[in-house]
């Protein structure tokens, strides 16, 4: 799929599972960045990796050490939202292995998500960025996401209220 010279991407496996679960694992304990408030098993998890087939407009892409080492984050397209009418739009997210941010992964994902999704008949893209969170809001203005809308105190996490960001990309 993509690759630099110490990074490749490629479709994410159910031999990915693990590392997967792991890193979403470490924002569900540690950060608000998703709204999941305990952790999950990779039994659990398995429905969501098979939901994402390595052709289509759900994609599972991750990143990993080009020597073969273990995944350091993964790049997803989702369903928006399940009703016919929203099948031309997906949900994209970013999530990167504690200590693999800063080092353009995140921007290698979604360049290979955004390429493997240009001949697929999807027009919009959104992504939903729980406040604060400056890094995330960069990298999806980097690749033209716009904000359309905040939606305020909507989740409540470590006994806080967190704002969630809303913005959009058009594809097609």
């Amino acid at each position: 799929m993509s690759e630099r010279t110490d990074v490749q991407v490629r479709a994410g496996t159910e031999g990915d599972l693990a590392a997967l679960t792991d890193i979403y694992n470490h924002y569900v304990r540690e950060t608000p960045v998703t709204f999941d408030i305990a952790p999950i098993t990779p039994d659990e998890r398995r429905p969501w990796l098979l939901s994402h087939p390595e052709d289509g407009p759900h994609r599972l892409l991750v990143a990993q050490p080009a020597n073969g080492g273990q995944v350091i984050g993964y790049a997803t397209s989702s369903p928006y939202r399940p009703k016919a009418a929203y099948v031309t739009s997906v949900e994209t997210s970013i999530y990167l292995a504690p200590g693999a941010g800063g080092r353009g992964v995140g921007s290698l994902l979604y360049a290979a998500l955004f390429d493997a999704l240009a001949d697929e008949d999807v027009h919009r893209a959104y992504a939903g960025v729980t406040l604060p969170n400056e890094a995330s809001i960069r990298i999806h203005e980097r690749f033209g996401f716009r904000e359309v809308g905040v939606f305020r105190e909507v989740g409540r996490k470590f006994g806080t209220y967190h704002d969630v960001v809303w913005l959009e990309k058009r594809l097609h």
